[in-house]
């Protein structure tokens, strides 16, 4: 863990965590855009769930919003690297400290706990007193990228990013755990706001795929802002019955196998 003891190191530390927060935006959004608009265009053409074209520089503003939304990321990351310098956090670095069992089932609690929170949160933002202060420039995107992934005003920022630093100070976590962690968000969250579904067909009832939650999913949130709360699972979905009536049937037309033309 880095250790801040002087204005200049903490200045520089904090840099390279806002390279490290909106590089790895970056880096996530131009990989799939690259991969599914580009090198695989023609293959996931078909694939695209909302066919709305994008708002003129939606994109640019979205970036926008992330650049804020790193810098508040990066100034709650080294509030907890303060706070672990002087012993205020369960976070630890020797792997031997606790049974290795605990280094997979602390990510699933993490997750668990982080998803129970955002299901939540996210349904308070939708209360019409609500709404319009927090939520409403993520949803300004309703054709999403994944440029949209970090596209929040920095009130929602905030609300989403607490949660984890939160668990770091109750929860023994290792500190390569809580960077797979960041990690998972970020690429679930590119996925997600993708607008182009990448899961196989039937995925939606395989064991496994039917808690995951992909660009079909998301994007119905966006588009009927009262359904598909969840951030990397659907089981609160599902639990709160709060899932799309139409996600099945608009995920079996986007998955499809492709008819092939050979005249």
């Amino acid at each position: 863990m880095i250790d801040i003891n002087s204005p200049a190191t903490l200045g520089l530390t904090a840099l390279l965590f806002f390279v490290a927060v909106f590089g790895r935006y970056v880096l996530f959004s131009v990989g799939f855009w690259w991969l599914f608009k580009v090198s695989l265009k023609d293959q996931y053409a078909h694939r695209a769930v909302q066919l709305r074209p994008r708002k003129a520089g939606q994109d640019w503003r979205e970036i926008g919003w992330s650049v804020v939304t790193s810098l508040i990321f990066t100034g709650i990351a080294l509030a907890v690297i303060l706070a672990y310098q002087n012993g205020y956090t369960a976070i630890y670095t020797d792997i031997k400290s606790y049974p290795l069992i605990w280094y997979p089932a602390s990510i699933a609690i993490v997750l668990f706990i982080h998803e129970t929170y955002y299901y939540w949160l996210h349904r308070w933002m939708h209360r019409p007193g609500v709404y319009r202060w927090v939520h409403k420039t993520h949803h300004d995107s309703i054709t999403t990228s994944p440029w949209t992934a970090f596209s929040f005003h920095p009130i929602e920022s905030t609300l989403q990013a607490i949660i984890i630093p939160a668990l770091t100070f109750i929860l023994p976590l290792h500190i390569s755990a809580v960077g797979l962690i960041l990690m998972i968000m970020t690429l679930s969250s590119a996925i997600n706001h993708l607008n182009t579904e990448v899961y196989p067909q039937d995925f939606d009832r395989h064991w496994l795929g039917r808690w995951l939650i992909g660009a079909t999913h998301h994007s119905l949130h966006h588009t009927q802002f009262r359904f598909n709360y969840g951030l990397y699972f659907t089981f609160w979905d599902k639990w709160m019955k709060t899932e799309s009536p139409d996600f099945h049937q608009l995920f079996g037309e986007k998955t499809k196998k492709k008819v092939v033309n050979d005249n």
